[in-house]
């Protein structure tokens, strides 16, 4: 492997996606030298602080082929001139003919442009989901000849074709990926089991005060104990914010609470407008889309954290969610759904609560009896801090990955990042 690994990623930096910063910053921390490549440019208007940090060079490859004409032509002129370039294309048309789609199109000019435009020190190439960040990266090795690998973790595991993740597979060198689910689909499409590894990308527990000691005991029998609950996620449908506000909606009248949402999508106002037909408006909060600090204060100041994950229709849905990490880390109980890898991280009545997705009835029935029972919110909240301290921290995840790139991380990698 070359000095420098290439990670392409669809956009950079995201607030969505903290967990890829957290393992950028934490191998350049071990010694693996990076460049970023993104499929589109930063739309998010804030960044977390992790993402000062990073000290990779980031490059942004065309999003749009029809806006950066000439880029992509002088990639494609100097790449049709090269041995590779009849394979890569015979691939390419290969792929066309089961998806012919502009997007197909478009993620072969990406990699035209990151296979010419690549920098010289790079010898691996890194993508980061199993969709169009690996397509186009896909495209650049067959360009290249250098070696490429893949973390995949939720909506790019199940939102395209068994041909052609095993494609993918079949060509790379390695996949990691972050749910058991994840990595039992992957494996029986891969040419060799082995070639599919569960890493957990967990959390950086440095990066988080120690979880309140004590919260306080409302039950939401009167207005000024009334209990928070809290959101963090885009709202799209996977998600299943418009189930938990049905559910709100049954919740019985003596009960007091509101509901804090943080993030944004393109439901935003789908969800704004049932909230105010169920009669919701003055019980909610829309945040939008936030730092990482005032996420961290909702953990902190909340009483218990709901996501009511779902399939999708399209099949997209949440591998192992970061945000029930991150609300556990600071011992904020967590209700969620018997989706994905929910249940490898949250024991139904031990370690939080699990319904069944798309039951706004049991969604409400566990919502009126936690709300009521702040002793047991506790109880679930220390349990799911310790689940999350002894087997999700991102060390030995990053330690793995840290081999996989050819480093010999020290004893010492615990608590780098904070460095």
């Amino acid at each position: 492997m070359g000095a420098a690994v290439a990670f392409v990623l669809k956009g950079y930096p995201r607030l969505s996606e903290t967990f890829i910063a957290q393992e950028i910053r934490g191998l350049e921390l071990l010694g693996l030298d990076i460049r970023i490549y993104a499929l589109r440019p930063q739309r998010d208007r804030q960044i977390h602080p992790i993402h000062r940090e990073i000290q990779a060079p980031v490059y942004y490859l065309p999003e749009r082929l029809r806006d950066r004409p000439l880029r992509v032509l002088r990639a494609l002129l100097g790449e049709a001139r090269k041995a590779r370039f009849r394979a890569a294309l015979g691939a390419w048309l290969s792929d066309l003919r089961r998806d012919p789609t502009l997007d197909r199109v478009r993620r072969f000019g990406q990699g035209l442009v990151l296979a010419h435009e690549l920098d010289g020190d790079v010898g691996h190439l890194h993508a980061h989901f199993l969709h169009t960040p690996a397509t186009a990266t896909r495209y650049a090795s067959l360009l290249t000849g250098l070696p490429w690998s893949c973390s995949a973790h939720a909506r790019d595991i199940w939102t395209i074709g068994d041909w052609e993740k095993a494609r993918k597979l079949r060509e790379m060198q390695w996949l990691v990926t972050c749910t058991d689910t994840g990595r039992a689909h992957l494996a029986a499409l891969a040419p060799s089991p082995e070639k599919v590894q569960l890493v957990y990308h967990g959390i950086d527990l440095a990066r988080f005060p120690p979880a309140p000691a004590m919260r306080p005991a409302r039950d939401g029998s009167s207005a000024e104990k009334a209990v928070t609950l809290f959101s963090v996620g885009r709202a799209v449908e996977k998600k299943g914010f418009d189930v938990l506000l049905e559910a709100l909606a049954r919740l019985p009248d003596r009960l007091h609470w509101r509901w804090v949402h943080v993030g944004d999508g393109d439901l935003i106002a789908d969800l704004k407008a049932q909230a105010a037909r169920l009669g919701l408006d003055d019980r909610i909060a829309w945040r939008g889309a936030q730092p990482h600090d005032a996420v961290l204060e909702g953990y902190r100041t909340a009483d218990l954290f709901v996501l009511p994950c779902r399939v999708a229709q399209d099949g997209d849905r949440d591998g192992l969610p970061n945000v029930l990490l991150e609300a556990q880390a600071q011992a904020l109980a967590c209700l969620s759904t018997h989706i994905s890898a929910v249940p490898e991280l949250i024991d139904d009545g031990e370690t939080g609560v699990l319904v069944q997705p798309e039951d706004p009835d049991a969604l409400a029935e566990a919502l009126g009896d936690l709300i009521a029972r702040p002793e047991t919110r506790r109880r679930l909240g220390q349990a799911g801090l310790a689940r999350v301290t002894e087997r999700f921290s991102h060390e030995a995840g990053l330690r793995d990955l840290a081999e996989r790139f050819g480093l010999e991380p020290s004893r010492g990698i615990k608590g780098q990042s904070a460095a």
